[in-house]
């Protein structure tokens, strides 16, 4: 079975719902930073269309996860770049999928170790569900429901596309 998901159309919607949310919380010339990778490929995007000045960061957060004793050494860990100060700004923290909330936990401990930011407002493309932590996003792209044999992954990017994926290859379905 395959979904349609326009990412264009999502990610403009998901753009004037930051917008919205900036406006409503009187946040001014915020800071972006996405979370490696998918998160970063969303947060590229919405750097642009939000038409932000200040330069994009990104976290690699691989180091400050709760599992990283059990995963051991990803081979593919990049330093995190966070060109700015981040105390008492205003940060867009932006992820591709909000499934158990350890990742956005990790990457807001990343964060306070730069610093003591104003706010931190959490952005993401999909919200599958499924939270471990007690964390919600304020602006979400989509939400999901997925059963517990499907994962989605982001791909990109460019082109950015959207995979739904059953834990048995054989069975996978593109968004």
């Amino acid at each position: 079975m395959t979904q349609a998901v326009d990412i264009d159309k999502l990610l403009n919607d998901l753009s004037q719902q930051l917008r919205s949310h900036l406006s409503d919380n009187d946040i001014d010339a915020p800071l972006m930073i996405g979370i490696h990778s998918g998160g970063v490929w969303v947060a590229e995007r919405l750097h642009q269309q939000l038409d932000l000045h200040d330069p994009l960061g990104h976290l690699d957060i691989s180091f400050y996860r709760d599992d990283f004793s059990r995963i051991g050494m990803n081979p593919q860990v990049k330093p995190s770049h966070l060109p700015f100060t981040v105390d008492d700004r205003h940060i867009i923290l932006v992820d591709d999928v909000l499934y158990t909330g350890r990742t956005i936990r990790a990457a807001l401990n990343e964060i306070f170790d730069y610093g003591r930011p104003a706010s931190v407002s959490l952005a993401v493309l999909i919200d599958r569900g499924g939270r471990e932590l007690p964390i919600e996003a304020n602006v979400i792209g989509l939400k999901m429901e997925l059963n517990g044999s499907e994962n989605i992954k982001l791909q990109g990017p460019e082109p950015l596309s959207l995979h739904v994926a059953n834990k048995d290859p054989e069975q996978e379905t593109t968004a």
